[in-house]
């Protein structure tokens, strides 16, 4: 039998928490017994939502005095004090007492609680933001998607070595074919930094992953290459357009399928193929942002997802913890 996964859970953090956390749990769990939720929040609310079908030895509840709320500033958020469901999710994962932590609260404010609680892995010098992006063959890593407006070569390379390292742990069976974000894809093209990191990179011998060179953001989705890289600036707006365009072509398909009697018959008559349309774009299938450099994975699932989406972040969990992430990412930096 697999080996427990002990997943630290904030769950007061997002809307319709802790309902949505405890929904998602249940629904993860149905598909990996091997999951062990140790859960921070306020435990009468929590102990609401504890459905009759998820066995009382998969959990534990760990009651909280205070939460961090949306509204907090990272620095207000770290000053609550300990006592916050965020800060000791981030302290059990500190303290060897959970494998992986997840939270679906305020992004800055976790990201800053990490930070103090742990430790950089050796020879990195700023964790970075990444999430799963779809392409047409698959799957992408995207990184850096915020967290550091600034970077160098030396991050950028990073970067590329971790976020390798993140798709190798998701993706056993697949290369990482790593691609710096770009304004164009001749080697003159972008600003000195990225103009540096692109002949660095195609100097290094290695055999963690295959360099292609630099990528445009409208051939994002082709998926020639599945570990797109770029400082946080950058990574942040492409995200953000991303999924600005997703809702735009859904929404605008859905009038066009519903305004006529034609579009009505016409969305009747490919009620499959739109249906696996819909669920292609679903955001709540890539759910789940990664902290990577940090010597213990963090989990940020999206404040205003469901209980789906939170069960997906919890599915990511699983698999980084499974593909040993870390390890990778300490052999890939080495």
């Amino acid at each position: 039998m697999d080996k427990k996964i002990i997943i630290a859970v904030d769950a007061m953090g997002g809307e319709n928490a802790p309902k949505k956390v405890i929904d998602g749990i249940a629904h993860h769990y149905k598909k990996n017994k091997n999951s062990f939720y140790k859960i921070f929040g306020f435990k009468k609310e929590i102990e609401k939502f504890i459905p009759s079908s998820l066995d009382k030895n998969s959990f534990e509840i760990i009651e909280t005095d205070n939460k961090v709320e949306d509204t907090d500033s990272p620095l207000s958020a770290a000053k609550k004090g300990k006592d916050t469901s965020m800060w000791l999710a981030v302290e059990s994962v500190k303290n060897k007492n959970a494998d992986i932590v997840i939270s679906a609260g305020n992004t800055g404010a976790l990201f800053v609680i990490a930070k103090l609680n742990l430790k950089m892995i050796p020879n990195i010098d700023k964790p970075a933001l990444s999430a799963l992006w779809p392409n047409k063959k698959g799957m992408s890593v995207v990184l850096d998607l915020g967290a550091n407006i600034e970077c160098n070569e030396k991050n950028l390379i990073d970067f590329s070595y971790m976020g390798a390292a993140l798709f190798k742990s998701l993706f056993n069976d697949e290369m990482p074919k790593v691609a710096l974000l770009n304004i164009g894809s001749e080697e003159i093209k972008g600003n000195d930094i990225i103009k540096n990191t692109y002949q660095m990179l195609l100097n290094k011998k290695t055999n963690d992953f295959e360099f292609k060179g630099y990528i445009e953001g409208n051939n994002l989705m082709n998926g020639d290459v599945n570990v797109i890289v770029a400082d946080g600036f950058t990574g942040n707006v492409a995200l953000k357009t991303a999924e600005g365009t997703a809702n735009f072509i859904t929404s605008e398909l859905k009038n066009a399928m519903t305004k006529s009697f034609v579009g009505k018959l016409s969305s009747f008559i490919n009620i499959k193929n739109l249906s696996n349309f819909k669920k292609r774009l679903d955001p709540r299938k890539y759910n789940g942002a990664i902290f990577i450099g940090l010597d213990s994975p963090v989990i940020k699932s999206h404040g205003s997802t469901d209980y789906l989406g939170f069960s997906n972040s919890l599915s990511v969990c699983s698999k980084i913890i499974k593909g040993n992430l870390i390890k990778k990412i300490i052999k890939n930096i080495d």
